[in-house]
């Protein structure tokens, strides 16, 4: 799960620092982001990891805070606690007590904000971040925010990333996320979402894509597709159930699938021997039968484990069938 939430999170960096001082800035930060960022300094309890947040001083210079060289104007507010190297998930950080202050709406300039790790901040996701118009990478993961994941999210149209993964977020995952159309990677895992996948949500063209351990039911097999370029769809801990036979296997040349604890049935499709550096595929306690394909990846990368507790599953590295 670490390297999975790495994947998403690092993705996001490089973009951006093309436009952002790495620590200091010659200008004055804007006096609207100021007062933005010191209510939701508050609204957290005034953490001591946020002492750098001085009304005296230049914002741009405040730790999690980075600027436009040209504007300066806040584009990059990454509340997170460090982690000891860039492969693990950021430790959880305790100290930030509250919610997400609606005052976050107020930074207009905006392009990637991230509350990582912050396991006491609750509330709902507020719908004042709509405002945001200029927002790429939003990532709110690892805390205690509960409520939807709120439809107006699918107005972003410039969003790349949506990260959302280890909340207490409930309901159905919205149809309006379909409409991010330049969207690569979406994390929705370890929630408590339920309902069914929208089928719209089949039109995007996602690099990477979990839903796992949530309790989402019915057809998933609309988010795979051969043409298109999504390389990592983790589906695992859910109540889905389709045919897996009728799966496009994307013609991607590496690929990771995760599927295991679910009702999905049928045979698993010849197809996926012809993936050339498959890297992950654990299809185990699912309804699966028929014989394993033989060729490519599939006995000599995963052993019985990752295709253990089907229905009628047989063929190496499972007993032979009868």
């Amino acid at each position: 799960m670490y390297i999975k939430y790495w994947i998403g999170t690092c993705y996001c960096l490089s973009p951006l620092l093309e436009h952002v001082t790495p620590v200091a800035i010659s200008q004055k930060c804007n006096p609207q982001d100021k007062k933005a960022l010191l209510q939701i300094k508050k609204e957290l309890n005034n953490p001591t990891s946020l002492s750098s947040w001085n009304p005296r001083k230049n914002c741009c210079d405040w730790v999690f805070i980075h600027c436009d060289v040209t504007t300066s104007r806040v584009i990059w507010l990454a509340i997170q606690f460090s982690s000891p190297d860039q492969f693990t998930t950021p430790f959880p950080n305790p100290e930030f007590i509250g919610h997400i202050s609606p005052s976050v709406g107020d930074l207009s300039y905006v392009e990637r904000l991230e509350f990582n790790q912050l396991p006491n901040v609750t509330g709902q996701i507020p719908s004042t971040i709509s405002k945001l118009k200029n927002l790429k990478y939003l990532t709110i993961s690892g805390t205690s925010v509960s409520g939807p994941i709120p439809s107006f999210l699918g107005q972003f149209k410039n969003l790349e990333l949506l990260d959302l993964y280890s909340n207490k977020l409930t309901g159905s995952i919205p149809s309006s996320l379909s409409q991010l159309t330049n969207l690569k990677q979406l994390f929705l895992h370890e929630n408590k979402l339920s309902g069914h996948i929208p089928a719209s949500l089949g039109q995007l063209n996602l690099e990477r894509l979990a839903l796992s351990k949530n309790r989402l039911v019915g057809d998933a097999s609309v988010l795979f597709g051969s043409n298109k370029r999504t390389e990592y769809i983790d589906l695992s801990r859910n109540l889905f159930s389709f045919d897996f036979s009728k799966v496009d296997v994307p013609k991607k040349s590496s690929f990771l699938l995760d599927i295991n604890h679910n009702n999905i049935y049928g045979k698993i499709p010849v197809g996926w021997t012809k993936v050339k550096e498959l890297q992950m595929f654990n299809v185990s306690y699912n309804l699966l039968c028929g014989q394993i394909p033989q060729g490519g990846n599939l006995q000599t990368n995963f052993d019985v484990f990752n295709y253990y507790h089907n229905k009628c599953l047989c063929g190496s590295p499972l007993p032979k069938c009868k």
